[in-house]
């Protein structure tokens, strides 16, 4: 997927094992922290506390990638993982997302979003679900679901970028995600039928 970012070529490609150093790049300073979350929260974590090594390994064992890097003119600022949800341990368990969400085997859940600070509010999160949505549909999801942050509802004036490591519900809304349900008043459960 190409599109335009001020003036310049914002590009998403699917993640394959020659990608890596990519990936890490779009972790800025914390691409050095093997204890890092690296997307791991829904998976699980690995049995020696290294999420980095966990996740070169998924990429390495994956048949159909699960992540998306985003570039602009060639630079790596964003990265996204998207898989089924049946690949999810810790979706499946929730017990609050377990009483919200609908039984469907073909569903893919969007699960976190890392923007490079200085692109961040430039559309790369957006580009980045986007992207999701349409990698979910090519490898035959029938929907697509994330359970992102409602920045209005929060209490604190300022958020941190990595609070809002699951997207925001406006980002969610603009690629037409609808809501169906909260976990919590900040914590909406999103859904687009594929």
């Amino acid at each position: 997927m190409a599109a335009s970012l001020h003036g310049r070529q914002l590009r998403v490609l699917p993640v394959t094992e020659d990608r890596w150093d990519d990936v890490v790049a779009c972790f800025g300073r914390r691409g050095n922290d093997p204890q890092w979350c690296w997307c791991q929260r829904f998976v699980g974590t690995a049995p020696d506390r290294d999420q980095r090594a966990a996740l070169r390994r998924q990429m390495t064992a994956a048949t159909v990638p699960f992540g998306l890097v985003a570039f602009v003119d060639e630079q790596p600022v964003g990265w996204s993982r998207v898989s089924p949800r049946s690949d999810l341990p810790g979706v499946l368990s929730h017990r609050a997302l377990k009483r919200i969400l609908p039984e469907d085997s073909g569903a893919w859940w969007a699960t976190c979003f890392v923007v490079d600070a200085r692109h961040r509010g430039q559309g790369v999160g957006h580009a980045l679900l986007n992207a999701a949505v349409s990698h979910a549909r090519d490898h035959g999801a029938t929907a697509v679901e994330g359970h992102p942050v409602d920045v209005e509802k929060l209490a604190a004036t300022r958020v941190s970028g990595s609070s809002l490591f699951t997207g925001t519900l406006a980002m969610f809304a603009a690629a037409g995600f609808t809501e169906i349900g909260r976990t919590f008043p900040s914590r909406p459960v999103m859904r687009l039928q594929l």
